[in-house]
Parts: structure tokens; C-alpha cells; sequence
């Protein structure tokens, strides 16, 4: 048996945080990865989705060059040659990750299965070897495992043609259809850009929901500028059968519950239901670990404790925000806290930040509206503007969404935002940064707005916003003309 002061376990993002930190203050360490090195972000998550992005993103330029005089443009999508450079440019960024841990003492680190014996002790299972557990009893765990693609039942019969994100990646070529389950992030990135590049793509959701947007008017004028662009996306579907035929799998559908049912076959179905942490395999419950419903350990999200005081949990272990940048913070929280321990501090979280990088691309900043009670004991204003007539926009072409900000009468404080719109990703971006130094509504609007930038629309919603937190009454939404084609 091993005895050390720290054990991490899992070697992702938030892992290696905290393995970082960790080593700052304790050569007594081990790190525990289950699988090959490299983090989710690199090698099956956030990089290569947005290299197929970049594909597609391509092609639909060319596609829009008529509405700027270009005409007769024609290409062929390489599918072979799209995939190639996904996992060429793929493996660049996993090498990146490889290399960051060439200086990690190979004493700290243990690959295979780790598993609680008891609230101080793991045995670690060597992956694919028979020699015996390797034994380690430590003073405190920090909870790394990531998270994997959960696949409902209904979609098993699918069988050698139900992909996940840890396979799409490596298909040798674009396949000829796909029918994606699930409307969130992935769902519709992945979909999105597929259907840009060529293919067959069918998009089924589950509650109506698109991308995780909270807004309902935001979320019609998506389904609408969605369909528009012809994408074919049902939110709402109902799938009363999918089964594995000859060329693929077949699926029985109706798009919302007026339509007649149909049946289409396609050469995939990609699972994009969400992410689960593996924490049975943990066997949490061994170490005393407090779980909940849903059989996930309760935290502190500030000191990343659960209710075993000396083991941690971060990243998309815990659940919480399932994004690189948390997870980093969470890992870096944990490694001090574990550090030091039994001392601990409450670790200073950034403000909710969210983006989905489809195009047009939906961001969110802020809490849920649902949390604005304590943030807005007095309710809280909202303040709309359209992309449609914005100058910078209508340039670019790109003149369909909408954004929406909150304010907080009394305070005037801003509260957050959700945006579908054009570079949603750098509008969201200026927003959290102004909502994490606590501004109020009227000294954003002292803030400068150069012109004719995408920039200024955040303006005309934080004025259609000011009025109201003035004036109480919802307003109209006037267009400023500094905010269109310039005076």
C-alpha cells in the first residue's frame, strides 16, 4: 500500500488544475487517469467540434456570396479532406495537453480504474493488465473523472450506428446522414455543420427547448431563422420507433404532435443527450460520500468540498457548469483547499458565462432568471433589440436574432443577458465582463460604442432597458439611428 498526502483523480482539465496546485505546497501526490491522457476539450469536445465548425462556416460563406453580387461560385465538399484536417489540427491541440505533462514525476502518476475501498483508501485497477490493484490510502481526494455521453435506451437498437461525440471525430469521411438526438449545445453545433457541409441531417429534441435558450421569444425567432436556413429541427418530436435496418437505422417520427407520422433512414444517429460523470464505478458511496437523486455527490461550490470534508470534486464530475474555464477554476480551488487543508477557503467564482456556436450563435450571461429573487429583491426591467435593423448587421448580412438584457429596479444593477444574434460569443464576452464588476445600467451606457460596430446593439437594448427601470411600464423599442446606417 502507498501512503501520500493528495491523490487526484483524473487527469482532464479540472484534474490537472488541481494537480498544478497541488504540487505548489506537496511532492506527496498521485494523479489517476482511467484512460488515454489528453482532455475532453481537445481530444472529443470543445476543438474539434469548432474545427467542423470552421468547415462549415466556410462553405456557408461561399453559399451567401450571391447576396453580395457573387455569382456562379461553386465548390465540393472534400469529406475525407474535412475529417483529415479534424483530427490533424485535433491531435495538435492533445499533443499540447501531451507535452504540458512531460515534467510531471513519473512517481505521481497512475493510470487504470480508481475506486474507493473507504473514505481514505483507493485501489486502482491497471486498465487491461492483470496484475494485481495498485493501493493508495491518502489524507484527501480531489474527484477529476470528467463526464462521458449518456445514451438513452432508445437509442441502443441504433447499434454499430449510434455514434457519440468520441466517435464522430474519427469517421474517415462526412457520412451521407444523420439524424442528431438532442437540441442542446452539441446537438446543434454538430447538426448545424453537418447540414452545412452536405449532410442529411434531422435534429430531434425533447420539451421544445433549443440550445439551452431561457427566453421563449428568443427561442421562436431561433426555431424560425433555423428552418428558414433550411435546417430541419423539431424541438418538440416525437420518435415512436428507431430500429437497425439494412444501410442504417430507420426511425419513425412526427416533427410536433399535429403532424403525420414519417419514417426516414439514416447512415447514423449521433447521441447528443447530455454528458454523465461514470460515479458508480467511483463507488462513492463506499467513502461515505453524500449523494443526491441523482446519485451525484453534494458539493460546496465555493470550497468544492462534499460532505466528506477532505475529498473534492470538480469539473464535469461535480455537475456544476460543465465548461473548461470552470473547471479550471474549480480545479485550482480544490488544489489549494486539499493543499492546505484542514484549512480551506471559499474560492471566488466567475460569472456565468455560456455560449453555443452555431451561427447564428446563442449566448447567455448571468444567472438563470429563475435565480434573480435574492440578486433582485425589488423584480428586475428587460430591455430588447433586434438584429434586423442593426447597421453593422445588415452589412454583414447577418441581421437575424435578437438580444435581451435585465436590470434591477432599485439598484439599476445589470443582471445578465441572453443573446441570438451575430458574434454572439464576443458580445457575451464585454457583457459578463461589465456584469462581474457589478455595474449599473446608466454607467454601461457612459461606456464608449464605436460606430458602425455589432457593439452598438448592446446599447439600444441597455437604453430600451434604462427607460424602463426609470419608468416602471414595458416601453417600446425605438430605432436609433446611430445604431443604424449613421445619420
Amino acid at each position: 500500500m502507498e501512503e501520500v498526502d493528495v491523490v487526484v483523480i483524473g487527469a482532464g482539465t479540472a484534474g490537472l488544475s488541481a494537480y498544478r496546485r497541488v504540487v505548489t505546497e506537496t511532492d506527496s501526490v498521485r494523479l489517476i487517469e482511467a484512460g488515454a491522457y489528453g482532455t475532453t476539450c481537445a481530444r472529443n469536445g470543445c476543438m474539434p467540434s469548432k474545427l467542423l465548425i470552421a468547415a462549415a462556416e466556410a462553405a456557408h460563406a461561399v453559399d451567401a456570396s450571391p447576396l453580395f453580387g457573387l455569382r456562379d461560385v461553386n465548390y465540393k465538399v472534400d469529406g475525407r479532406a474535412v475529417m483529415q484536417r479534424v483530427r490533424s489540427e485535433r491531435d495538435r491541440f492533445v499533443s499540447s495537453v501531451l507535452e504540458s505533462m512531460v515534467d510531471f514525476p513519473e512517481a505521481h502518476k497512475v493510470l487504470g480504474q480508481a475506486s474507493f475501498i473507504d473514505a481514505n483508501t483507493v485501489q486502482v485497477k491497471p486498465e487491461g493488465q492483470p496484475s494485481e490493484p495498485v493501493v493508495i490510502r491518502a489524507q484527501r481526494f480531489i474527484i477529476a473523472i470528467g463526464a462521458a455521453p449518456f445514451i438513452p435506451d432508445m437509442l441502443r437498437p441504433a447499434a454499430d450506428r449510434l455514434i457519440t461525440t468520441e466517435h464522430v471525430f474519427e469517421l474517415d469521411t462526412l457520412p451521407a446522414s444523420v439524424a442528431v438526438f438532442g437540441a442542446g449545445i452539441i446537438g446543434l453545433e454538430l447538426g448545424q455543420a453537418l447540414h452545412r457541409l452536405g449532410v442529411r441531417v434531422r435534429i430531434f429534441g425533447r420539451g421544445g427547448g433549443i440550445g439551452g435558450i431561457e427566453d421563449e421569444q428568443i427561442r421562436r425567432t431561433a426555431q424560425k431563422v433555423f428552418i428558414e436556413a433550411g435546417l430541419k429541427l423539431h424541438p418538440s418530436a416525437n420518435v415512436s420507433d428507431l430500429k437497425r435496418v439494412d444501410g442504417g437505422v430507420a426511425i419513425s417520427f412526427q416533427e410536433d404532435e399535429s403532424a403525420a407520422e414519417k419514417t426516414e433512414t439514416f447512415e447514423y444517429v449521433l447521441a447528443a443527450t447530455g454528458r454523465r460523470p461514470a460515479m458508480d464505478v467511483l463507488n462513492p458511496a463506499a467513502a461515505g460520500i453524500e449523494l443526491d437523486d441523482r446519485g451525484q455527490p453534494i458539493f460546496c461550490r465555493y470550497t468544492m468540498q462534499t460532505s466528506q470534508k477532505h475529498i473534492f470534486i470538480v469539473g464535469d464530475a461535480s455537475t456544476d457548469i460543465p465548461l473548461l474555464h470552470e473547471a479550471a477554476d474549480m480545479g485550482r480551488i480544490a488544489g489549494r483547499n486539499a493543499a492546505s487543508w484542514p484549512t480551506v477557503r471559499a474560492g471566488k467564482r466567475r460569472t456565468p458565462l455560456a455560449i453555443v456556436f452555431c451561427d447564428p450563435q446563442i449566448a447567455r450571461v448571468g444567472h438563470w432568471k429563475s435565480e434573480f429573487d435574492h440578486l433582485a429583491p425589488n423584480g428586475y426591467a428587460v430591455g430588447r433589440a433586434s438584429f434586423e435593423n442593426q447597421g453593422r448587421s445588415r452589412v454583414l448580412g447577418r441581421n437575424r436574432g435578437e438580444l435581451i438584457v435585465y436590470g434591477a429596479f432599485g439598484s439599476a444593477k445589470f443582471l445578465g443577458a441572453e443573446i441570438f444574434g451575430p458574434s454572439a460569443e464576443h458580445l457575451a464576452h464585454t457583457l459578463a465582463w461589465v456584469l462581474q464588476q457589478g455595474m449599473t445600467v446608466d454607467a454601461m451606457l457612459d461606456l464608449p460604442f464605436y460606430h458602425p460596430t455589432l457593439e452598438e446593439i448592446l446599447r439600444t437594448a441597455l437604453r430600451a432597458l434604462d427607460r424602463e427601470l426609470l419608468s416602471g411600464p414595458t416601453v417600446v423599442i425605438e430605432e436609433h439611428i446611430d445604431c443604424g446606417p449613421g445619420s
